[in-house]
């Protein structure tokens, strides 16, 4: 299996996906943006990650392999090659479809629950109600012809699925301990009180079973999108 990670900041890796990835002996090569604007061929890759950041899809003039990055991942998805975008991730694929991204009407960082959109048609499936980890201000439109999974209290679109191979998540199913700390240190300053804000103290205090939670669901993600009957 050969996969391709999109990464966008040093501080925010694959987390638990390693483990997943190591398991099934795959090939593993990334672009660094913040050091290279190098990008494989589609057409040799098994499975493509799209992981977060802080800047917006809507930052190419300050940002100009944002323009190179969304080609790479339209071209991916209309080839049917598997893509799962993660926070900005998701915002990325939404914006190489056409959707429009833009400030959500509410900051969303901490753990809060989801609800399910209920679907037919073999989209994935989320749980009923779930906890999940977001560290998120912007959302977006869904892009023509994409299914809603999942929403929260303070976002409607927090995940969705165009086809059968290309899923976007608003939160972050990967998160470990290693990799909250991570995000919390460099990115401290957001935590900014309001109603879906938690704070530092409150972020550091999540049991571990929080993470295996969504890290198992990170998994079940995972398998759905590279399934053999895809």
């Amino acid at each position: 299996m050969n996969v391709h990670i999109l990464q966008h900041v040093f501080f925010e890796g694959i987390g638990s996906m390693a483990p997943w990835l190591g398991l099934r002996g795959a090939n593993i090569s990334i672009t660094r943006f913040f050091e290279s604007w190098t990008l494989p061929d589609v057409s040799s890759l098994d499975l493509i990650i799209a992981m977060g950041g802080p800047m917006s899809v809507n930052d190419e003039a300050e940002l100009p392999w944002l323009i190179h990055e969304k080609q790479f991942i339209r071209t991916a998805i209309q080839q049917g090659v598997p893509v799962l975008g993660i926070c900005l991730g998701a915002q990325l694929i939404a914006s190489a479809l056409g959707a429009r991204v833009y400030p959500g009407r509410q900051r969303e960082i901490g753990w809060f629950e989801i609800e399910a959109v209920p679907n037919a048609g073999g989209a994935f499936a989320f749980p009923k109600i779930t906890t999940v980890f977001h560290w998120h201000g912007e959302t977006f439109d869904l892009p023509e012809g994409a299914v809603n999974l999942a929403r929260s209290a303070a976002c409607e679109h927090q995940a969705f699925q165009i086809g059968s191979n290309a899923i976007g998540l608003q939160f972050h199913l990967e998160t470990t301990p290693e990799s909250a700390d991570a995000i919390i240190t460099h990115c401290r300053n957001e935590l900014v009180e309001d109603t879906f804000v938690q704070t530092e103290g409150t972020l550091r205090s999540v049991p571990q079973a929080a993470y295996e939670h969504i890290n198992a669901l990170m998994a079940d993600v995972l398998d759905y999108l590279v399934r053999p009957e895809r």
